[in-house]
């Protein structure tokens, strides 16, 4: 690290402040300013040694009047009628000493703003041999990911907290998506790499493979900075679930109307992959004493239903939907002479009469999900090996119960054809906003469960989760201790003060209350310091009115694709519109 490749000098060490090897105070010389997140350098010279670098962040600017004594004093000095001076100075907490001789600053020395090569070794962007843009810092200079924090190699998974609507979680997290995908730091990994993004708020998330028609020169000239195309997602791949009570199997969605299909499970696939308990995903049930139902239940189905055209055959009985299924399990819990075949003998009236109540409540809410009228060959599981490189999950229609269902099952699927698989590569990214619904700090779920499983080991597996919450105190610990990457947006003020952000000095907790959309702050382990990050606006669209023709490749959908004469939304058998 050298300091002779920085700016002219900027300040010199206090020597009425203590300085230490970690933490020193620097005065600012007149006619220049420090301003938080500068990143800065000094050097001490030492006996028989070679000098010391010392290389830092500001983390905090004061100004003072030096002469005053009262505080209606800088009324005169504005007069000049008493004399004074204007002081400033800039705390630096230090991210870098090279050598390692932890000595402080000698006070007087003189401090440069650090530029170049210098920046880079005191945000250790030298050290990364992998180094992912995710934005520019507040000097207009790109910032650095280390990317081996980010695919497994020495750490993995992703936490970004903010106040909804306006941290922008889910666009820094598609955004850096975009960066390992686009920026090349992955080599073959990130070529490979799937992402699972679940969308949870209106339809925004499904025009990530089309341009955004508002985007200018200036943006575009920001993605160049950073080494990076300006353009959209170039292969996604979008499931939505069928609408309510349509029998094509069409899949809810309004806005986008080409490249989209229906995802859902049919009868036999939800027995026999003992898909039940996910029915039953709150926080709460799994305290509740029914669970033994549920899982009596579940492998009562598993053994027993044989598929039988589209739907399922039970003792006999042909079940054809899922509130067939739903009436059919209550019909034999209810009765005496089979309750015990199903529930086991040990379990009470009550504790059935408690898991029926919420069986049968389920049936509004995932009727449309659970089918036994849509063709088992045709292609609805949501599977991102056979899919495209980004595949988008849209919920945003759905009830909580439903939603809950989609994000354990399709978790559970993909987590467990990784173990399959039995190799860490290709990646696979997951997008989950509103962690803190599906792993909360208090109670236990079958959707909890294996986002924990994830947190502990997906690094080895390949599966890397970037979570996004409005409150990371309300989240399960193991998770959020478990990201490598923690990323702040704006903060609710009683949320700042909590532990989980103890990672951020107390300037930066100030200023996460006052963040605008597009600034975050990063915290990894390779830099003592959150950095302060802006990225660019999307160049994807966001919303229907922005986006731009997409490209050829994504107008079809996996059902066209398998077959050039089906009509997404079309009644089965019907004629097209096409002539020949």
């Amino acid at each position: 690290m050298n300091a002779k490749s920085a700016d002219d000098p900027v300040g010199r060490v206090l020597g009425t402040a203590d300085a230490t090897p970690l933490q020193f105070w620097t005065a600012v010389t007149p006619g220049s300013y420090l301003q938080l997140d500068d990143v800065v350098v000094t050097r001490r010279d030492l006996p028989d040694r070679e000098p010391v670098t010392i290389a830092g962040v500001v983390t905090q600017v004061r100004a003072r009047h030096e002469g005053a004594q009262f505080d209606s004093d800088v009324f005169a000095i504005a007069e000049g009628t008493l004399p004074a001076m204007v002081q400033e100075a800039a705390e630096i907490t230090t991210t870098r000493v090279d050598p390692e001789l932890y000595v402080p600053p000698a006070p007087g020395a003189v401090v440069h703003r650090a530029t170049g090569d210098a920046r880079d070794a005191a945000l250790h962007f030298d050290r990364m041999e992998r180094r992912v843009p995710m934005g520019t810092g507040r000097d207009g200079v790109p910032v650095f990911l280390n990317a081996d924090f980010l695919d497994g190699t020495r750490g993995a998974h992703v936490s970004i907290s903010g106040i909804s609507g306006v941290a922008t979680k889910t666009s820094f997290a598609t955004f850096l998506l975009y960066s390992v995908f686009r920026s090349g730091q992955l080599g073959a990994d990130g070529t490979n790499a799937r992402a699972l993004i679940f969308n949870v708020k209106g339809e925004d998330l499904l025009f990530l493979d089309h341009p955004n028609t508002k985007l200018d020169e200036t943006t575009r000239a920001a993605y160049a900075h950073l080494g990076l195309p300006a353009a959209p997602f170039p292969d996604v791949r979008v499931y939505a679930p069928p609408r309510a009570g349509d029998s094509s199997g069409a899949p809810d969605v309004a806005s986008r109307l080409t490249g989209v299909d229906a995802f859902y499970w049919t009868l036999a696939e939800f027995c026999e992959k003992k898909l039940l308990p996910y029915v039953f995903a709150d926080a709460d049930d799994e305290r509740q004493q029914y669970t033994m139902v549920v899982h009596s239940v579940t492998a009562h189905l598993a053994r027993y239903a044989v598929p039988a055209e589209g739907g399922i055959s039970i003792d006999g009985r042909r079940i054809s939907s899922y509130q067939d299924l739903v009436d059919h399990v209550v019909e034999q819990l209810t009765d005496d002479e089979t309750r015990s075949t199903w529930a086991g003998s040990a379990v009470n009236m009550g504790t059935v009469n408690a898991f029926a109540r919420r069986l049968i409540g389920s049936k509004r809410d995932l009727s449309r999900l659970i089918r036994g009228d849509l063709a088992q060959r045709r292609p609805h599981q949501i599977k991102t090996a056979d899919s495209a490189q980004v595949t988008v999950v849209d919920l945003h229609n759905l009830p909580d119960r439903a939603q809950r269902f989609v994000v354990g099952v399709t978790l559970k699927t993909e987590f467990e054809e990784k173990e399959k698989s039995g190799t860490g590569r290709p990646l696979l990214f997951v997008v989950l906003d509103e962690l803190n619904k599906y792993a909360p700090r208090e109670g236990s779920s079958p959707i909890k469960e294996v986002l924990l499983d994830i947190a502990e080991r997906g690094r080895s597996l390949g599966v890397i989760l970037i979570g996004a919450q409005q409150t990371a105190s309300e989240v399960e610990r193991r998770i959020v201790t478990n990201s490598a990457i923690r990323v702040v947006g704006r903060l609710d003020p009683a949320e700042a003060s909590r532990p989980e952000y103890g990672f951020l000095p107390p300037a930066m907790r100030q200023r996460a209350l006052l963040a605008r959309p597009g600034t975050m702050f990063v915290n990894q382990p390779d830099i003592p310091v959150p950095l302060c990050v802006e990225f660019p606006f999307p160049a994807w669209a966001t919303r229907k009115s922005e986006s731009g023709p997409p490209p050829a490749e994504t107008l079809r959908s996996i059902v066209q694709g398998a077959d050039p004469f089906a009509v997404i939304g079309g009644r089965p058998g019907a004629d097209d519109d096409i002539p020949f």
